[in-house]
């Protein structure tokens, strides 16, 4: 009718509360629709990233090397199951790969993080434990070992994921690589010496660094962000007793690491940075 006004009836309580909680499940699904892969997340950088980013209502695809699921793999899954998917996935094992890559064919995954790396094949805190990466006693059988695991295993993972990448709506491939990587600055130990060791961990992550420069070029006009972090000196598990001075805790480095990777996008494709997302140097 002409000249007649609109009349809002105010809605019966009981549904009002309906109403907002719909619409808070809606919003919710929408911010947990996001997917991260981890790979190597059953230690260490990798159960770390799996905590935090299970903690964020994220999905979790949380990868590992070992026979059995590993305990603190279970537990997470225990504490979120409909969030944590444990997957067996050996990153230097081309039949594991793919089986997983078939299993989880057209599914979004938002943030591909090559995590998994070798850096040492003896425990850190074994007298001499190093010297098969010392130039004079250098182990030439364990430099195929660092490079499958170390630039084979995460081109072999982009190669087999990548159109699950494409598929989502941040599209990112995260590489952990390391300082060590740098080859334009003197290779610092943690004692503050420049006396090199670790000479097959340092050429690889070299190597890392330059297979995903080489992706980053090669996906650019797709959208895709490729970036490498040195995730700076991480007080991990698998160094012990050992305290290393100016390491920190995981969840300090992994805490800005998860907060960088919020904020990339296409124009930082390429590039090599710390956890806070200030370049390092190559």
């Amino acid at each position: 009718m002409k000249g007649s006004a609109t009349v809002h009836l105010p809605l019966p309580k009981s549904l009002s509360v309906a109403l907002l909680i719909a619409a808070f499940s809606i919003a919710s699904a929408g911010a947990a629709a996001d997917t991260v892969l981890i790979t190597g997340a059953n230690q260490g950088i990798g159960l770390e990233f799996a905590k935090e980013y299970a903690a964020r209502g994220w999905t979790v695809i949380a990868t590992h090397r070992r026979p059995t699921t590993p305990e603190e793999l279970a537990a997470l899954a225990a504490k979120y199951p409909t969030k944590v998917r444990v997957e067996r996935m050996d990153v230097t094992d081309a039949a594991q790969i793919e089986a997983l890559g078939a299993k989880l064919k057209g599914v979004p995954i938002d943030v591909l993080l090559n995590n998994a790396g070798l850096v040492r094949t003896d425990p850190v805190d074994k007298p001499g434990g190093n010297t098969n990466q010392m130039f004079g006693t250098l182990d030439y059988k364990l430099l195929d070992e660092f490079i499958h695991t170390n630039v084979a295993g995460p081109l072999r993972i982009c190669e087999t994921f990548i159109g699950n990448v494409r598929a989502s709506r941040q599209k990112k491939i995260i590489a952990i690589s390391s300082a060590a990587g740098s080859v334009s600055v003197p290779p610092f130990m943690p004692n503050g010496s420049t006396v090199p060791d670790h000479y097959w961990y340092r050429i690889s992550k070299a190597a890392l660094n330059s297979s995903m420069r080489l992706l980053s070029a090669q996906f650019k006009n797709e959208g895709i962000t490729v970036v490498m972090f040195h995730p700076g000196g991480v007080q991990v598990e698998s160094f012990g007793k050992t305290r290393l001075p100016g390491f920190v805790p995981p969840e300090e480095a992994i805490g800005k690491m998860i907060k960088t990777i919020d904020g990339l996008s296409i124009k930082d494709t390429g590039r090599f940075m710390d956890n806070d997302g200030k370049d390092h140097p190559w």
